[in-house]
Protein backbone atom coordinates (compact mmCIF):
# COMPACT_ATOMS: atom_id res chain seq x y z
CA UNK A 1 0.00 0.00 0.00
CA UNK A 2 1.50 3.50 -1.19
CA UNK A 3 -0.75 6.31 -0.68
CA UNK A 4 -2.74 6.85 2.96
CA UNK A 5 -5.41 8.92 3.09
CA UNK A 6 -5.19 12.34 5.68
CA UNK A 7 -8.20 13.27 7.53
CA UNK A 8 -7.61 15.93 9.67
CA UNK A 9 -8.23 16.34 13.08
CA UNK A 10 -11.93 17.91 11.82
CA UNK A 11 -12.89 13.87 11.05
CA UNK A 12 -12.63 13.68 15.07
CA UNK A 13 -15.39 15.97 16.06
CA UNK A 14 -15.99 19.70 16.57
CA UNK A 15 -14.11 20.99 19.62
CA UNK A 16 -15.65 24.60 20.59
CA UNK A 17 -13.88 26.60 23.52
CA UNK A 18 -14.43 29.71 24.75
CA UNK A 19 -11.50 32.17 24.32
CA UNK A 20 -11.16 32.15 28.65
CA UNK A 21 -11.41 27.97 28.49
CA UNK A 22 -8.73 28.11 25.61
CA UNK A 23 -6.74 30.59 27.53
CA UNK A 24 -7.10 28.66 30.61
CA UNK A 25 -6.12 25.48 29.42
CA UNK A 26 -3.42 26.90 27.40
CA UNK A 27 -1.28 28.44 30.87
CA UNK A 28 -2.24 25.32 32.86
CA UNK A 29 -0.65 22.95 30.25
CA UNK A 30 2.51 25.21 29.08
CA UNK A 31 5.82 24.06 29.82
CA UNK A 32 8.17 25.65 32.12
CA UNK A 33 11.94 26.46 31.50
CA UNK A 34 14.34 24.15 32.20
CA UNK A 35 15.60 24.72 36.09
CA UNK A 36 17.38 28.51 36.49
CA UNK A 37 21.19 27.93 37.12
CA UNK A 38 20.94 24.51 34.85
CA UNK A 39 23.32 23.89 31.55
CA UNK A 40 20.09 23.52 29.86
CA UNK A 41 18.94 26.58 30.87
CA UNK A 42 22.10 28.91 29.45
CA UNK A 43 21.45 26.55 26.60
CA UNK A 44 17.73 26.95 25.63
CA UNK A 45 17.47 30.51 24.57
CA UNK A 46 17.87 31.86 21.12
CA UNK A 47 21.41 33.26 19.99
CA UNK A 48 22.26 36.74 18.89
CA UNK A 49 21.25 36.97 15.91
CA UNK A 50 17.51 37.59 14.47
CA UNK A 51 16.39 34.85 12.15
CA UNK A 52 14.98 35.52 8.60
CA UNK A 53 13.32 32.99 6.59
CA UNK A 54 13.65 33.38 2.11
CA UNK A 55 11.32 31.08 -0.12
CA UNK A 56 13.11 29.46 -3.22
CA UNK A 57 11.30 27.85 -6.12
CA UNK A 58 13.54 25.44 -6.99
CA UNK A 59 13.09 22.76 -9.55
CA UNK A 60 15.12 19.48 -10.42
CA UNK A 61 15.11 18.76 -14.11
CA UNK A 62 17.12 16.43 -14.24
CA UNK A 63 15.03 13.99 -11.73
CA UNK A 64 11.46 12.82 -12.59
CA UNK A 65 8.52 11.99 -10.19
CA UNK A 66 6.62 9.14 -10.58
CA UNK A 67 3.19 8.74 -11.55
CA UNK A 68 0.72 8.48 -8.03
CA UNK A 69 -2.48 7.76 -8.01
CA UNK A 70 -4.49 9.96 -10.25
CA UNK A 71 -1.39 11.92 -10.71
CA UNK A 72 0.48 11.40 -14.18
CA UNK A 73 3.89 12.20 -12.76
CA UNK A 74 6.45 14.46 -14.13
CA UNK A 75 9.44 14.78 -16.18
CA UNK A 76 11.04 17.23 -13.27
CA UNK A 77 11.00 17.99 -9.17
CA UNK A 78 9.31 20.80 -7.96
CA UNK A 79 11.14 21.58 -5.03
CA UNK A 80 9.54 24.68 -3.27
CA UNK A 81 12.58 25.17 -0.33
CA UNK A 82 12.05 27.41 2.89
CA UNK A 83 15.95 28.84 3.66
CA UNK A 84 16.25 30.00 7.53
CA UNK A 85 19.04 31.79 8.05
CA UNK A 86 20.93 34.67 10.31
CA UNK A 87 20.67 38.44 9.69
CA UNK A 88 23.48 40.06 9.75
CA UNK A 89 25.93 37.74 10.10
CA UNK A 90 28.63 37.53 7.37
CA UNK A 91 31.07 34.97 9.17
CA UNK A 92 31.04 30.58 7.90
CA UNK A 93 27.83 29.12 8.25
CA UNK A 94 26.87 25.04 8.31
CA UNK A 95 24.42 24.19 6.78
CA UNK A 96 21.58 22.11 7.97
CA UNK A 97 19.30 20.12 5.87
CA UNK A 98 15.75 19.57 7.39
CA UNK A 99 13.59 16.89 5.89
CA UNK A 100 9.85 16.53 6.79
CA UNK A 101 7.70 13.75 7.86
CA UNK A 102 4.65 11.49 6.04
CA UNK A 103 1.80 14.33 5.91
CA UNK A 104 3.59 16.94 6.82
CA UNK A 105 5.35 20.02 4.88
CA UNK A 106 8.75 21.75 5.44
CA UNK A 107 7.54 24.35 7.88
CA UNK A 108 7.25 20.60 9.94
CA UNK A 109 10.34 21.27 12.24
CA UNK A 110 10.07 24.89 11.98
CA UNK A 111 11.29 25.12 15.75
CA UNK A 112 14.40 23.47 15.19
CA UNK A 113 15.16 25.55 12.05
CA UNK A 114 14.76 28.95 13.74
CA UNK A 115 16.80 28.47 16.78
CA UNK A 116 19.22 26.82 14.78
CA UNK A 117 19.54 29.77 12.21
CA UNK A 118 19.65 32.28 15.74
CA UNK A 119 23.43 30.87 16.40
CA UNK A 120 24.42 31.31 13.14
CA UNK A 121 23.10 28.34 10.89
CA UNK A 122 21.74 28.36 7.84
CA UNK A 123 18.80 25.57 7.27
CA UNK A 124 16.79 24.08 4.56
CA UNK A 125 13.81 22.07 3.83
CA UNK A 126 11.57 21.25 0.89
CA UNK A 127 8.59 20.08 0.23
CA UNK A 128 9.42 16.35 -0.82
CA UNK A 129 6.73 16.43 -4.07
CA UNK A 130 4.99 12.96 -3.20
CA UNK A 131 4.93 12.43 0.65
CA UNK A 132 3.91 16.05 2.14
CA UNK A 133 0.47 16.34 2.83
CA UNK A 134 -0.81 18.16 -0.33
CA UNK A 135 0.70 16.08 -2.39
CA UNK A 136 -0.65 15.26 -6.03
CA UNK A 137 -2.21 11.95 -6.09
CA UNK A 138 -1.84 11.63 -2.27
CA UNK A 139 0.68 11.37 -0.03
CA UNK A 140 2.63 8.31 -0.59
CA UNK A 141 5.80 6.53 1.06
CA UNK A 142 6.94 5.22 -2.75
CA UNK A 143 8.59 7.77 -3.21
CA UNK A 144 11.38 8.11 -0.29
CA UNK A 145 14.15 6.33 -2.81
CA UNK A 146 14.19 10.12 -4.49
CA UNK A 147 13.59 11.96 -1.05
CA UNK A 148 17.74 11.51 -0.77
CA UNK A 149 18.37 12.73 -4.21
CA UNK A 150 16.32 15.86 -3.05
CA UNK A 151 18.67 16.89 -0.48
CA UNK A 152 21.90 16.14 -2.56
CA UNK A 153 19.69 18.65 -4.78
CA UNK A 154 19.06 21.17 -1.97
CA UNK A 155 22.65 21.22 -0.79
CA UNK A 156 23.95 21.88 -4.51
CA UNK A 157 21.37 24.54 -4.30
CA UNK A 158 22.25 26.24 -1.50
CA UNK A 159 25.73 26.01 -2.16
CA UNK A 160 25.71 27.69 -5.84
CA UNK A 161 23.72 30.69 -4.56
CA UNK A 162 25.93 33.53 -4.99
CA UNK A 163 24.81 37.40 -5.92
CA UNK A 164 21.44 38.65 -5.59
CA UNK A 165 20.08 35.22 -5.35
CA UNK A 166 21.52 34.60 -2.27
CA UNK A 167 19.65 36.23 0.79
CA UNK A 168 22.08 35.63 3.59
CA UNK A 169 25.29 37.38 4.28
CA UNK A 170 27.08 34.43 5.57
CA UNK A 171 29.29 32.07 3.41
CA UNK A 172 28.19 28.19 3.53
CA UNK A 173 31.40 25.89 4.95
CA UNK A 174 30.98 22.80 2.45
CA UNK A 175 33.29 21.20 5.20
CA UNK A 176 30.57 21.57 7.58
CA UNK A 177 27.16 20.16 5.91
CA UNK A 178 24.35 17.94 8.46
CA UNK A 179 21.04 16.72 8.18
CA UNK A 180 18.17 16.08 10.38
CA UNK A 181 14.59 14.91 9.68
CA UNK A 182 11.59 13.63 12.01
CA UNK A 183 9.68 10.49 10.90
CA UNK A 184 9.84 9.27 7.27
CA UNK A 185 11.81 12.60 6.88
CA UNK A 186 14.48 10.85 9.69
CA UNK A 187 14.26 8.02 7.41
CA UNK A 188 15.31 10.07 4.17
CA UNK A 189 18.52 11.80 6.89
CA UNK A 190 19.45 8.27 7.45
CA UNK A 191 19.38 7.31 3.38
CA UNK A 192 20.79 10.04 2.36
CA UNK A 193 24.03 9.84 5.18
CA UNK A 194 24.45 6.00 4.91
CA UNK A 195 23.10 4.83 1.79
CA UNK A 196 25.60 2.90 -0.43
CA UNK A 197 24.24 4.46 -3.58
CA UNK A 198 22.39 7.21 -2.07
CA UNK A 199 24.09 8.76 0.54
CA UNK A 200 26.41 12.27 -0.12
CA UNK A 201 29.31 12.18 1.05
CA UNK A 202 29.07 16.04 2.68
CA UNK A 203 26.88 14.97 5.22
CA UNK A 204 29.12 15.28 8.18
CA UNK A 205 26.49 14.98 10.90
CA UNK A 206 23.14 13.16 10.75
CA UNK A 207 19.95 13.28 13.59
CA UNK A 208 16.63 10.67 13.35
CA UNK A 209 14.00 12.04 15.48
CA UNK A 210 11.46 9.25 15.59
CA UNK A 211 12.65 7.64 12.27
CA UNK A 212 12.21 4.09 10.65
CA UNK A 213 15.56 2.38 11.47
CA UNK A 214 15.27 -1.50 11.94
CA UNK A 215 16.02 -1.78 8.17
CA UNK A 216 18.78 -0.89 8.97
CA UNK A 217 21.95 -3.41 10.38
CA UNK A 218 25.30 -2.55 11.28
CA UNK A 219 27.02 -2.75 7.78
CA UNK A 220 24.77 0.05 6.73
CA UNK A 221 26.20 2.45 9.09
CA UNK A 222 30.03 1.17 7.54
CA UNK A 223 29.36 3.56 4.37
CA UNK A 224 30.22 7.11 6.17
CA UNK A 225 31.97 7.76 9.75
CA UNK A 226 29.17 10.59 10.27
CA UNK A 227 28.35 10.44 13.81
CA UNK A 228 24.60 9.47 14.03
CA UNK A 229 22.19 10.65 16.76
CA UNK A 230 18.42 8.69 16.95
CA UNK A 231 15.96 10.52 19.30
CA UNK A 232 13.13 8.38 20.24
CA UNK A 233 9.99 8.36 22.54
CA UNK A 234 9.59 4.94 24.47
CA UNK A 235 5.61 6.03 23.84
CA UNK A 236 5.47 6.54 20.16
CA UNK A 237 2.59 5.17 18.77
CA UNK A 238 3.66 5.47 14.80
CA UNK A 239 7.57 4.21 14.73
CA UNK A 240 7.86 1.70 17.71
CA UNK A 241 11.04 2.80 19.85
CA UNK A 242 11.82 -1.08 21.00
CA UNK A 243 12.27 -2.30 17.60
CA UNK A 244 13.34 0.83 15.71
CA UNK A 245 15.60 2.80 18.43
CA UNK A 246 16.87 0.79 20.93
CA UNK A 247 19.04 -1.51 18.77
CA UNK A 248 20.88 1.75 17.55
CA UNK A 249 23.86 2.15 20.18
CA UNK A 250 24.94 -1.51 18.73
CA UNK A 251 24.83 -0.62 15.07
CA UNK A 252 26.09 2.66 14.78
CA UNK A 253 29.95 3.53 15.14
CA UNK A 254 29.82 7.12 16.38
CA UNK A 255 27.13 8.71 18.00
CA UNK A 256 24.00 6.83 20.02
CA UNK A 257 20.33 6.99 21.24
CA UNK A 258 18.19 9.82 23.21
CA UNK A 259 16.23 8.26 24.91
CA UNK A 260 12.69 9.94 26.04
CA UNK A 261 10.50 8.10 28.79
CA UNK A 262 7.37 8.73 27.77
CA UNK A 263 8.26 10.34 24.54
CA UNK A 264 5.60 10.57 21.28
CA UNK A 265 5.91 10.82 17.99
CA UNK A 266 3.87 14.01 16.75
CA UNK A 267 5.25 15.13 19.84
CA UNK A 268 8.36 16.21 17.78
CA UNK A 269 6.75 17.98 15.84
CA UNK A 270 6.07 22.20 16.16
CA UNK A 271 2.32 22.22 15.98
CA UNK A 272 2.11 19.79 18.57
CA UNK A 273 2.89 22.31 21.22
CA UNK A 274 -0.03 25.10 20.52
CA UNK A 275 -3.43 24.72 20.77
CA UNK A 276 -3.44 21.63 19.49
CA UNK A 277 -1.92 20.65 22.73
CA UNK A 278 -5.30 20.72 24.56
CA UNK A 279 -6.94 18.08 22.65
CA UNK A 280 -4.44 15.14 24.58
CA UNK A 281 -1.83 12.96 23.37
CA UNK A 282 -1.13 13.86 19.94
CA UNK A 283 -0.01 10.56 18.68
CA UNK A 284 -3.82 9.00 19.21
CA UNK A 285 -4.99 11.88 17.18
CA UNK A 286 -2.77 11.00 14.05
CA UNK A 287 -4.07 7.81 14.87
CA UNK A 288 -7.72 8.50 14.62
CA UNK A 289 -7.11 10.64 11.56
CA UNK A 290 -5.13 8.83 9.43
CA UNK A 291 -4.80 5.36 8.18
CA UNK A 292 -1.97 3.40 8.41
CA UNK A 293 -2.80 0.17 7.79
CA UNK A 294 0.50 -1.16 5.72
CA UNK A 295 0.23 -4.01 3.65
CA UNK A 296 3.57 -5.61 6.03
CA UNK A 297 6.56 -3.75 6.46
CA UNK A 298 6.28 -0.60 4.56
CA UNK A 299 9.90 -0.61 3.76
CA UNK A 300 11.38 -3.47 4.28
CA UNK A 301 13.26 -4.91 1.17
CA UNK A 302 12.28 -1.60 -0.63
CA UNK A 303 16.26 -0.02 -0.12
CA UNK A 304 18.92 -3.04 -1.46
CA UNK A 305 19.76 -5.82 0.36
CA UNK A 306 22.24 -7.75 2.59
CA UNK A 307 24.95 -6.39 0.77
CA UNK A 308 24.40 -3.10 1.19
CA UNK A 309 23.72 -3.21 4.97
CA UNK A 310 19.95 -3.82 4.92
CA UNK A 311 17.90 -6.59 6.86
CA UNK A 312 14.57 -7.91 7.08
CA UNK A 313 13.54 -7.08 10.66
CA UNK A 314 12.73 -10.42 12.93
CA UNK A 315 9.69 -8.56 13.93
CA UNK A 316 7.59 -5.76 13.12
CA UNK A 317 5.28 -3.63 15.30
CA UNK A 318 2.62 -1.52 12.64
CA UNK A 319 1.94 1.89 13.67
CA UNK A 320 -0.96 2.45 15.76
CA UNK A 321 -1.28 -1.01 17.08
CA UNK A 322 -0.33 -0.33 21.20
CA UNK A 323 -1.64 0.49 24.03
CA UNK A 324 -0.70 4.27 24.87
CA UNK A 325 1.03 4.95 27.58
CA UNK A 326 2.22 7.77 30.05
CA UNK A 327 3.52 10.94 28.27
CA UNK A 328 5.77 14.16 28.59
CA UNK A 329 4.11 17.25 27.08
CA UNK A 330 4.88 18.07 23.73
CA UNK A 331 6.51 21.35 24.96
CA UNK A 332 9.15 19.80 26.74
CA UNK A 333 9.70 17.14 24.13
CA UNK A 334 10.71 19.88 21.71
CA UNK A 335 12.82 21.55 24.60
CA UNK A 336 14.94 18.22 24.85
CA UNK A 337 15.14 17.90 20.43
CA UNK A 338 16.00 21.87 20.55
CA UNK A 339 18.90 21.31 23.49
CA UNK A 340 19.89 17.93 22.07
CA UNK A 341 20.07 18.53 17.90
CA UNK A 342 21.91 21.96 18.27
CA UNK A 343 24.77 20.73 20.65
CA UNK A 344 25.28 17.48 18.85
CA UNK A 345 26.00 19.36 15.82
CA UNK A 346 27.83 21.24 17.52
CA UNK A 347 30.10 18.50 18.79
CA UNK A 348 31.10 17.93 15.40
CA UNK A 349 30.79 22.21 13.79
CA UNK A 350 32.10 24.16 16.51
CA UNK A 351 34.68 26.30 15.96
CA UNK A 352 37.10 24.82 18.41
CA UNK A 353 37.76 21.51 20.15
CA UNK A 354 37.09 23.10 23.66
CA UNK A 355 33.47 23.95 22.00
CA UNK A 356 33.33 20.58 20.24
CA UNK A 357 34.17 18.79 23.75
CA UNK A 358 31.94 21.53 25.60
CA UNK A 359 28.74 20.36 23.24
CA UNK A 360 29.51 15.96 23.19
CA UNK A 361 29.76 16.21 27.35
CA UNK A 362 26.59 18.26 27.40
CA UNK A 363 24.25 16.23 25.07
CA UNK A 364 25.81 12.53 26.10
CA UNK A 365 25.57 13.69 30.15
CA UNK A 366 24.53 16.74 31.05
CA UNK A 367 21.25 17.01 29.49
CA UNK A 368 20.26 13.73 30.53
CA UNK A 369 21.48 14.79 34.59
CA UNK A 370 18.96 17.63 34.11
CA UNK A 371 15.90 16.06 32.16
CA UNK A 372 15.42 12.87 34.63
CA UNK A 373 12.97 11.72 31.59
CA UNK A 374 16.52 11.41 29.27
CA UNK A 375 18.94 8.33 28.84
CA UNK A 376 21.86 8.67 26.34
CA UNK A 377 23.20 5.61 25.28
CA UNK A 378 26.41 5.81 23.30
CA UNK A 379 27.64 3.84 20.21
CA UNK A 380 28.59 0.30 21.64
CA UNK A 381 30.72 -0.87 18.30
Amino acid sequence: MGMLKWVGLGALGVVVLGAAGVGIGLAATGTSPPPSGSISAERIGDGPYAVVRADMDWVDSSRPTPANGDYAGSDERVLPTLIWYPEDFDGSSPLVIYSHGFLSNREGGDYLAEHLASHGYVVASTNFPLSNGAAPGGATIEDVPSQPGDVRFLIDQVLALEGDDKPFASTIDAERIGAMGLSLGGLTTTLATFHPEWRDPRIKAAVSMAGPVDVFGPGFFDHSDAPYLSISGTEDAIVAHRTNAEPIPSRVRDGGLLEIDGGTHVGFVGMSSGPMRLLGNPDAMACAAADFSWDGHPFAGKYGDASDGLVIPEEYVGACTRDLGETISSGRQQQIAKLAVRAFFEATFAESAAERQAAETFVTTQLPEEFPELRYLAAER
